[in-house]
This record gives structure tokens, sequence and C-alpha cells, in this order.
């Protein structure tokens, strides 16, 4: 975060529309790939340049052009002139810390997303930015790292008689946007196993790093939420159909993908609820702890106030003390603070303060 922030710094005062990557660089190279396609035909490759993809601009098929890796600020700038991207559209590409929203220009829409991984190693959430450009018959996306999110896309592009395969650049648009928030439901799904794993610890043995594990949940629902909450108002103004590049055929769709982020958001504020009983739980257990401490103490104190009084009496010197001199004076003392201390005891169970 700290990385980041200085960057933001470095960029203050700066003209608008100045390029400079602003984000963790999260690969080592950036990786280009293109898939062209229509109902009949299919072509796949990577590209060693950038400008390899110019010659398919206008082409009447559809044409994916993707992008991983946002670090060279070049390679986006010499798409940016090609495609007639707005300066402050390529500024967006790169400032990676973005809030998920769309503009919609004359020949071209705009879409920024999060996309969202759960680390299985870590037992946490990464988030990335994803920016997708969408003209007539050609749509653009561009990654921060590289990943596998789009390969179920792909695979169904290679399929000859897919659904996707007959539709236009639009559809691909949804499909890359239904697979973001498909997404969200495998990372909230393990965030649900987390949150019964925790609730279960909570129960059984609350530890401080139970405290922790709560904090992080809480973190990460936070997390979740922010993504989300934006990404559904804009899915929302899509499926309307008032979007001059999305078709009416389509738009539809984009229904379904609104009624996934509906039910994704009202799980996350259900969980959000547990946590935060959770966490009045686990102070409640931390309190009855320490109370069952003190009372323990407090018991163990009152048993020994009498035989302190005892051990205090004999423990005086004084020449006329006959217990000094009794032969099994000793032996009775003991057997006195110990009758005393377990009369006490058992007095203590009759009332149940143990």
């Amino acid at each position: 975060m700290s990385k980041s922030n200085n960057k933001v710094s470095k960029k203050t005062g700066m003209p608008p529309g100045t390029l400079m990557h602003i984000g963790e660089r999260k690969i080592e190279n950036i990786r280009l790939s293109l898939i062209n396609y229509d109902e009949s035909g299919f072509e796949e490759k990577d590209l060693k340049t950038v400008e390899e993809s110019f010659s398919y601009k206008d082409k009447p098929s559809v044409t994916w052009i993707d992008i991983d890796g946002l670090h060279d600020v070049d390679i986006v700038a010499r798409i940016g002139n090609e495609f007639g991207l707005h300066p402050l559209i390529l500024e967006d590409i790169l400032h990676t810390n973005q809030r998920p929203k769309m503009d919609d220009f004359e020949n071209y829409l705009f879409i920024v997303a999060r996309m969202l991984h759960y680390d299985n190693a870590k037992n946490q959430v990464n988030s990335e930015q994803i920016s997708l450009v969408l003209f007539r018959n050609l749509v653009i996306s561009f990654q921060e790292n590289e990943g596998d999110i789009f390969e179920p896309v792909k695979e169904r592009l290679r399929k000859d008689k897919s659904r996707i395969r007959k539709m236009g650049s639009d559809y691909l648009l949804y499909t890359l946007m239904d697979s973001v928030v498909d997404n969200y439901l495998i990372v909230l799904e393990n965030i649900g196993e987390r949150v019964e794993e925790v609730e279960e610890q909570l129960i059984t043995n609350p530890v401080p790093q139970t405290l922790a594990a709560i904090h992080n949940l809480k973190r990460e629902l936070i997390l979740l939420r922010k993504s989300l909450w934006p990404l559904r108002e804009l899915i929302g103004t899509l499926e309307k159909g008032e979007i001059g590049l999305i078709q009416e055929k389509t738009a539809i769709f984009f229904k379904d993908i609104y009624d996934h982020t509906i039910h994704i958001i009202d799980t996350i504020d259900t969980y959000r609820d547990l946590v935060s009983g959770m966490m009045d739980v686990f102070l409640s257990s931390v309190s009855n702890r320490m109370n069952e401490v003190m009372k323990m103490l407090t018991i163990i104190a009152t048993i020994f106030i009498p035989l302190t009084f005892f051990a205090g009496v004999w423990g005086m010197n004084f020449n006329n003390m006959p217990e000094l001199t009794w032969r099994y004076g000793y032996l009775i003392a003991w057997f006195i603070m110990i009758v005393v201390g377990v009369l006490m005891f058992i007095w203590f169970k009759q009332k149940k303060f143990l």
C-alpha cells in the first residue's frame, strides 16, 4: 500500500492524462494475445508486438485483444493512439486503484472492474484491476496479472457451434464480465468456509489468533463489498439497454449478472453480520474467562484468609502461649487449618461458587 501511495504522490501536480503506471508490477513481461472469430472462422495467436493487432481494427469479424500486465506505459499509449482512446481513459487503465465505473463515449465503451482471486496458500483475497474497452467489433481487455479466469471463455470460443461465436462483441463483453462476477462466488465460498472455521474455533477455544482471523475476515468482506457495489450499478445500467453498443438481445443477459451481484451482496451482508457477532462473542468469551479466573483467585484468597489468621496467631513468639509447649501442638494446628480449608471449600461448592 505504501508503494502505491508513493507513486500517487509522484503524480500530484502533473497535467490530466499524463501516463504513469500506478500500482504493483505483478508479472515480469507483458503478454499480448489476440482472438478473431465469427460463426464460420476462428483465429488465435500470441502477439510479439502490439502493432500486430492493428490490422484487425476494421475487420467485420469480432476481435478480442487481451493484454496481461500494465507496467509498460509505452504499449498502452500505442494502443490508445491506434484505437483512438482518450488520454484520461489510458490514465485510468494505468492507475490500478480505480473504483469500478463505466464511461460511454461516442464510438466505444470503457469499463473498470475489480477482479478478485483467493490465495489458498495465504488464506487471503487478492485484488487486481481489469479494464475493458468495447468497440463495434472489438474488445480490448487490460489485466494486471496473467491468470486463467478468462480461460473458460477462450474454450467456448474454440468450439465451432458455441453461441458466443454467433454473437457480437457486446456478447463477448458480457461473457468476460460474467467470468469476473462468477469468480466473486468462488472467493465468497472460500470466505464462507473460513467463517465457519473461525466460528467453530470461537466456540471451542478462542485464542488471540482468533481475533486476528476475525479482523482479516472483516477487512476482506469490506473489500468485496467495495468492489461489488459500484459494479452492481454499472451492470444495472448495461441491462437496461440504454447503451448504444449493447444490443437489445444482449442486454437481457446482463440481467443475469445483475441478479448474481444482488445475491453476492446479500451473502456478503450476511457474513458481515456473522463476523460482527463473532467479535462480540469473542470479547464476551474473554471477559467471561477473566471473570472465571478472578473468581477462582478470589476463592483461593478467601480460603487462605482464616489460615493466614491462624498462622499469624501461632507465629507470635510470646512466652505465655501454652500451645507452643504442647507436644502435638504443631499437628493440631495443621489439623485445624486443613479442616477449616476443607469446610470452606465444601461451602463454596454448595453455594455453586465453584
